[in-house]
């Protein structure tokens, strides 16, 4: 759309001294005409942009004209610095500290004195994970192989990825790559890793989409699962699925249905309950969690 390109082109000389009209109609993918037109359209609305002919010329926003230099309202400022303090709160580093007081610096109209929204992402694991993101984040931007000893339920092993993304999702840190090891994309998360290491050794980008890390991608329902809750849990269920997740039952009980991805996590999330959840269906999750207990008791008997 035209002003959509009109604020785009105004951006753009807010943020450089000088720009000439072949490099605007490239970047905007229009002719060289569009952009004359663009740069009239602009004038008219009271914006001095000017043109230097010759050698060094350009299109410019007249010397001395004072503007504030950012389309951003004081909302968009707030969120903008809330997200910058949340990643510094992982960060092995204080750049993002150090670039929120550069904007804070340039948009001092539009930021009040007073935070109304703070984002902590760190963990009781931040002093391991700072610089496990830091190393990460240095490979990706030099498009370097990093290496790691990994533990998974399956068992340990040793991989070698091309890392894209650092990815921070389910309230943990991962990293999304091509693993050289099972020549597939993969995510691994960043707490299962030890002995992290950049090598020298560069990768080649490779071409792929954007890693859909949506829960019904990541995790598919395979197993269907009906389970009998007891009153006092209902806040679990409701802080973890939402208050729709179940059904009040005559006694009080809760009655909850849901697809689980793995029968692994599907036990484990069950036994968090302790006493106060009856699984129903299926019957193969109810004999696992019988010999799950048998075996407990038997460890404390003895």
């Amino acid at each position: 759309m035209k002003i959509d390109r009109l604020i785009g082109i105004l951006s753009v000389l807010l943020q450089e001294e000088k720009v000439t009209a072949p490099e605007l109609a490239k970047k905007f993918e229009v002719s060289r005409r569009t952009i004359n037109r663009d740069i009239e359209d602009l004038c008219r609305a009271g914006i001095p942009v000017t043109t230097v002919q010759g050698a060094g010329g350009g299109i410019c926003i007249m010397e001395g004209y004072r503007m504030d230099r950012t389309l951003l309202t004081s909302k968009d400022m707030q969120v903008i610095l809330a997200g910058l303090r949340s990643l510094d709160s992982v960060s092995g580093s204080h750049y993002y500290g150090q670039l929120m007081e550069k904007i804070k610096a340039g948009s001092s109209g539009l930021v009040s004195g007073r935070d109304s929204i703070l984002i902590d992402l760190s963990s009781w694991y931040k002093d391991s994970l700072a610089p496990k993101i830091e190393m990460i984040q240095t490979a990706i931007e030099e498009r370097r192989l990093i290496s790691f000893r990994y533990y998974a339920p399956k068992g340990e092993s040793s991989r070698e990825i091309e890392p894209y993304y650092l990815i921070f999702k389910w309230a943990s840190w991962y990293v999304w790559g091509w693993c050289r090891k099972r020549e597939d994309l993969r995510m691994f998360k960043l707490n299962r890793m030890d002995a992290l290491h950049v090598s020298e050794a560069k990768y080649e980008v490779r071409t792929f989409p954007v890693p859909d890390l949506s829960n019904e991608n990541i995790f598919p329902g395979k197993i269907r699962v009906k389970v009998i809750f007891q009153p006092e849990v209902r806040w679990r269920l409701v802080e973890e699925f939402g208050p729709d997740c179940f059904e009040m039952q005559g006694d009080g009980s809760l009655l909850f249905e849901r697809e689980y991805t793995d029968e692994e996590s599907l036990i484990n999330w069950i036994l968090t309950f302790r006493d106060q959840a009856r699984v129903l269906e299926p019957e193969k999750i109810r004999q696992e969690l019988l010999e799950i207990a048998e075996n407990v008791t038997g460890i404390y008997k003895d």
